[in-house]
């Protein structure tokens, strides 16, 4: 697990078909410091995270693929929780 900062929303007008119906966040990972940590990414959410949240993400493969329900999807980074 990694703490991010939510950037912003991406659109897609072409995507895989297994990332249809997800929403797709721009995150900036951080350091335990609260520095930026490398270069943002792009994260599936369900929670519906915001502009500006603080969020936990996972790289985790295997729980990607249970969360998407298929193994074949392009995703390497998913909000699994909203930092309060």
């Amino acid at each position: 697990m990694q703490i991010a900062k939510v950037c912003g929303k991406a659109t897609a007008t072409v995507k895989d078909d297994s990332l249809i119906g997800w929403r797709l966040m721009l995150v900036q990972p951080l350091m335990a410091d609260g520095s930026p940590d490398e270069f943002p990414q792009l994260a599936i959410d369900e929670l519906g995270a915001g502009v500006g949240d603080q969020v936990l993400l996972t790289t985790d493969g295997a729980e990607i693929q249970k969360m998407m329900k298929t193994k074949k999807a392009p995703v390497r980074y998913a909000v699994i929780g909203i930092v309060d």
